[in-house]
């Protein structure tokens, strides 16, 4: 962990009268003081609490609705920040008009209100920073479709924002018909199209097109990968045929089971630069230090902010070591 910069804590949630609170009671506190501890130990690392995420979106869009709900909204979090020993808030709403869990609220105003919102955040951070002289962080983590970017105000976000962390992962998954890429840095080429062919480079395109600054956009890398079981065929040695079966699989637990396991052959696309594992059944998708190494290499080139990851304890230190070891060049 010596290089790390930053750290979210996921998540807080925002109760009925739009104020942030505790979204895991029992171990935030014991969690909040280990931090402040790190923070003693690391004094350069800074420490964000996030707020919202798939499980707890639903109350963004009434908290950002009008001009009291968003300034009640803003003061609790910098009250919950400056209570707990934070640096700062991330927003992780998912998502502005439309998406995310069924429970969400949407309107079609989510749009211009989120850019609202984050605005009077900024101004609630730096009048308390005014106060304390402390400097406090705003990010917010956005989606990588073209319905996200046709639902924010990315260039006005990007002036408002140190940051923003782009989640480029979950692009395929067991939601789709075909086994697929979970986080493919360039789409691959492929002959039948029955899902959408994306990749992290298509995303950050879009959010550079939009305007937000290419300094202020941090690439996500996942760490975890995507399991998809009773798969019909081993042509393309797996990839992109029809299966019956899957879910998320962290990264610890495909180095430990599969990894080893002599009747799993690695594979690694040429175009989309990430690996998978197929034993003739079985197709995995997931990130590894190869995969991760191009993509350090693509956040250099193309003057990107930086690399986040979701989520640390999906790790079993393989991951975090390549990434710091990419990231230095």
């Amino acid at each position: 962990m010596s290089k790390l910069t930053h750290i979210n804590y996921a998540f807080a949630k925002i109760d009925s009268s739009n104020k942030i609170i505790m979204g895991y009671p029992k171990y935030d506190p014991q969690n909040f003081a280990a931090l402040r501890q790190l923070k003693k130990q690391k004094p350069e690392l800074k420490t964000l609490i996030a707020v919202g995420g798939w499980d707890w979106s639903e109350r963004f869009s009434d908290a950002a609705l009008t001009e009291e709900s968003r300034k009640t909204f803003a003061e609790s979090c910098v009250d919950f920040i400056v209570e707990h020993g934070f640096d700062g808030v991330d927003l992780d709403w998912e998502y502005p008009v439309q998406g995310g869990a069924s429970d969400n609220v949407r309107r079609p105003e989510d749009r211009e209100n989120f850019t609202l919102l984050m605005l009077t955040l900024r101004q609630k951070l730096d009048e308390r920073s005014a106060a304390d002289g402390k400097p406090y962080l705003l990010t917010f983590a956005g989606g990588c479709y073209t319905t996200y970017i046709k639902n924010t105000e990315l260039d006005e976000l990007g002036e408002i924002v140190d940051f923003a962390n782009l989640m480029t992962y979950d692009m395929h998954g067991t939601w789709d018909v075909r086994t697929d890429f979970n986080a493919p840095l360039y789409p691959p080429d492929r002959s039948a199209v029955e899902q959408l062919n994306w990749s992290v480079d298509k995303t950050v395109n879009l959010w550079l097109n939009a305007g937000m600054p290419a300094e202020k956009i941090v690439l996500g890398i996942p760490f975890y990968g995507m399991k998809y079981t009773n798969v019909t065929s081993s042509d393309r040695n797996g990839w992109y045929q029809t299966y019956s079966g899957g879910w998320a699989i962290s990264y610890k637990d495909i180095a430990e089971k599969y990894l080893t396991n002599p009747s799993y052959k690695r594979y690694f696309h040429p175009q989309a630069k990430v690996p998978w594992l197929f034993d003739g059944s079985t197709f995995i998708s997931y990130d590894d230090p190869e995969s991760i190494g191009w993509k350090a290499n693509y956040i250099r080139d193309r003057g990107l902010g930086g690399a986040m990851f979701w989520q640390i304890t999906q790790d079993n230190g393989t991951l975090l070591a390549a990434l710091e070891e990419a990231m230095d060049g």
